[in-house]
């Protein structure tokens, strides 16, 4: 008799969770077709990381073994999200097609919403509470950040563990079975393993115990006992917080004043209850969502908005504290919230603009859950002889709000469907907001809008004038302009503030090869180099340069090292093919590998750039295959004309009179060369 009511509760919670998991879909389906890059992603997409863009089963090793210094990120040690975008990579992810990416932090995220219903059924043992409030945290529009910015899978992988954690730690206390405890503390490596601002999960299990496991009792040995049963996890949490101070100094490019720093101390209070006030005011009424929220100034209590939230937290803290007298639930669910969120109160910041986030409010919000599971719960449990108008009213009402959710959820995706809609978006919030500007500026750069670009490094440039990045992005947009002189001085004030930038390395090696200064160019360029080895452009920019001195086999060393990092760098697979195509040496040659580079870029860009189509030329006659030659210098010395470059068309037309001579070209000290 006690089985068949148990698999009735089974099959309802089952079809409960597929039923919340399909409307979590429906909600962030877009984000499937989102196009948008959010800041840190080009540290995955669009830069050389090789351990990332070129998955294998050494590289996942070598992620898991740079424990203190890694090098896939700039920031703490973060294996398993690192891996995890790895494996889309593999699937066919990349900066062009985002996809996959979006489709595991959604898959993870709609996990999360059906671990969150089987921990609060397993919790308080009522399915249909423990949905709906699952279904109100997975369509949630503060959850779309941690979906849609692909960097931040190690939000939704880390609760994906942290939530394993929590399961099977519920299960130990009511069953102690020490398996279910030993999976516990595994659980909580790997959520460590994702993001390192899952440590505070080891002093949330005891909160739990307090509430709601009503493990804690006033007698002190209890206590005593319950602290030293979480022993191993705070000894684990105490290891990860040394190697994320550790891992996160060593990586960053230059540690700011502010940034991996604590607030100010004298500030700190007043920043918790703000922020705490702030969160709690996005997750009631989440509009105007970013992933930019500007710090008020003055951070005091001279400035009415930080007076509120410190009048408003304090009354909160008055609220709970009273309520504990009679029922631990709501200081319970509260102390739960706080104790998870509070690393990102101030008290640690990796970022001097990251002031707050929607993502950390992704696994402090089980706190949150677990007190309107109890509240729906409690009004359930009145209501489940029979149908009420109490039923009734709370179905109603959490499907109001579900829906409401689902519309504010699909408004915010909206904003991402590509970077520039993205930022223009954010900028509308925070017209202030100095990243914004630097990155906006960096796609209107990406799209030939210089002058665009230059007004946005320009409003970046007010805001922190001592922006290295902001000097050597305001550089590259007049270096792409053509006025040098204003590209080298920021160039070299970008190197004055950090002289270990290998991005302003690389770039005023550029500007000053165009200025005929070739030896310092070299120089910066073998600097930006020693500073990241796996620099593709670095290495493609030097070897044109060494080219240009008939430096040859240096030259070939650095295009192929750029080749192995992008196969497909048509600047230095033209310089390679021509290298081996025109040499006067015959040991020197390689004729076959000269034809099929030749041909693969010519492929690459569609028979219509004059550059590779003479290099193909000159490795056709190289191969005694005169008449194909002949076509190809043919085309060459047309799209050339085509371009206005007559010189260049002249130039061509020379060694066509080779080929239709039955003559191999070989080459001058310096060949035409193709522009990155």
């Amino acid at each position: 008799m006690n089985e068949k009511p148990a698999l009735r509760i089974v099959v309802l919670l089952a079809a409960l969770i597929t039923a919340v998991c399909a409307v979590v879909f429906f909600a962030h389906r877009p984000v499937l077709s989102a196009g948008a890059l959010s800041f840190d992603d080009n540290q995955y997409l669009t830069e050389d990381n090789l351990l990332v863009q070129k998955p294998s089963l050494k590289s996942a090793f070598k992620i898991l073994t740079e424990v203190l210094n890694p090098s896939s990120t700039i920031g703490y040690y973060q294996p398993l999200s690192i891996i995890s975008i790895m494996l889309d990579y593999a699937a066919g992810g990349s900066d062009k097609n985002l996809e996959p990416f979006h489709r595991t932090n959604l898959i993870l995220h709609i996990f999360n919403t059906a671990l969150l219903i089987v921990l609060l059924y397993i919790i308080f043992g009522q399915p249909v509470p423990a949905a709906m409030a699952g279904l109100l945290f997975g369509v949630h529009p503060l959850t779309v950040e941690p979906i849609a910015w692909i960097s931040d899978r190690k939000t939704v992988l880390a609760m994906f563990f942290a939530l394993w954690c929590l399961i099977f730690y519920v299960r130990y206390t009511r069953e102690k079975g020490w398996g279910l405890y030993i999976a516990s503390i595994l659980m909580y490596v790997f959520a460590m393993m994702s993001k390192p601002t899952s440590l505070p999960l080891a002093a949330a299990l005891l909160v739990t115990d307090y509430w709601p496991l009503q493990r804690i009792t006033a007698k002190l040995e209890n206590i005593k006992g319950l602290i030293l049963e979480k022993l191993p996890f705070f000894v684990l949490g105490g290891a990860f917080a040394v190697i994320t101070v550790i891992s996160n100094t060593r990586s960053i490019i230059a540690p700011s004043s502010e940034s991996s720093v604590a607030t100010k101390l004298s500030q700190l209070p007043v920043m918790i209850c703000y922020l705490i006030e702030f969160y709690l005011n996005k997750i009631i009424w989440p509009v105007n969502l970013s992933s930019v929220y500007p710090m008020p100034a003055p951070m005091g209590l001279s400035n009415p908005k930080v007076l509120g939230g410190v009048i408003n937290t304090v009354i909160v803290v008055i609220i709970l504290l009273y309520s504990a007298r009679r029922i631990r639930v709501f200081l319970g669910g509260g102390l739960f919230f706080l104790v998870v969120i509070f690393p990102t109160l101030g008290l640690v910041r990796f970022s001097p603009w990251v002031v707050a986030s929607d993502k950390y409010v992704y696994m402090p919000a089980v706190g949150l859950l677990m007190i309107l599971a109890w509240c729906f719960g409690w009004i359930w449990k009145t209501a489940e002889q029979k149908i009420t108008k109490q039923m009734a009213g709370l179905i109603v009402l959490v499907l109001f709000l579900s829906a409401a959710e689902i519309w504010g959820t699909r408004q915010y995706l909206s904003q991402w469907h590509s970077t520039q809609s993205l930022y223009e978006y954010m900028l509308k919030l925070t017209p202030n907001a100095a990243p914004v500007h630097e990155n906006l500026g960096n796609v209107l750069q990406s799209q030939g809008r210089f002058d665009e670009a230059a007004g946005h490094y320009s409003r970046m440039l007010q805001q922190d004038a001592n922006s290295m990045t902001a000097h050597n992005n305001l550089g590259s947009a007049f270096l792409q302009k053509g006025e040098l002189d204003k590209a080298i001085g920021h160039f070299n004030k970008a190197l004055q503030l950090n002289p270990n930038y290998a991005d302003a390395h690389n770039n005023l090696g550029i500007a000053l090869s165009l200025k005929g200064k070739t030896d310092e160019a070299i120089s910066h360029y073998q600097r930006a180099l020693q500073l990241r080895p796996f620099f593709s452009d670095a290495h493609n920019n030097l070897g044109i340069l060494l080219q240009s001195q008939g430096r040859f086999d240096e030259a070939l060393e650095h295009y192929r090292q750029t080749l192995q990092l992008k196969p497909d760098y048509l600047a230095s697979m033209n310089g390679v093919a021509w290298i081996l195509a025109t040499g006067s040496d015959p040991n020197a040659r390689d004729i076959n590998e000269a034809v099929v580079l030749a041909e693969r870029a010519v492929k690459l860009t569609k028979n219509q750039n004059f550059v590779i189509l003479d290099t193909l030329a000159a490795a056709y006659a190289s191969a005694g295959r005169f008449d194909e030659a002949v076509n190809a210098a043919k085309k060459a010395v047309e799209l050339a004309r085509l371009a206005g470059q007559k010189n260049v068309a002249d130039e061509i037309s020379k060694k066509l009179v080779l080929y239709e001579n039955r003559k191999a070209y070989r080459r001058p000290p310096e060949p035409a060369l193709l522009k990155p």
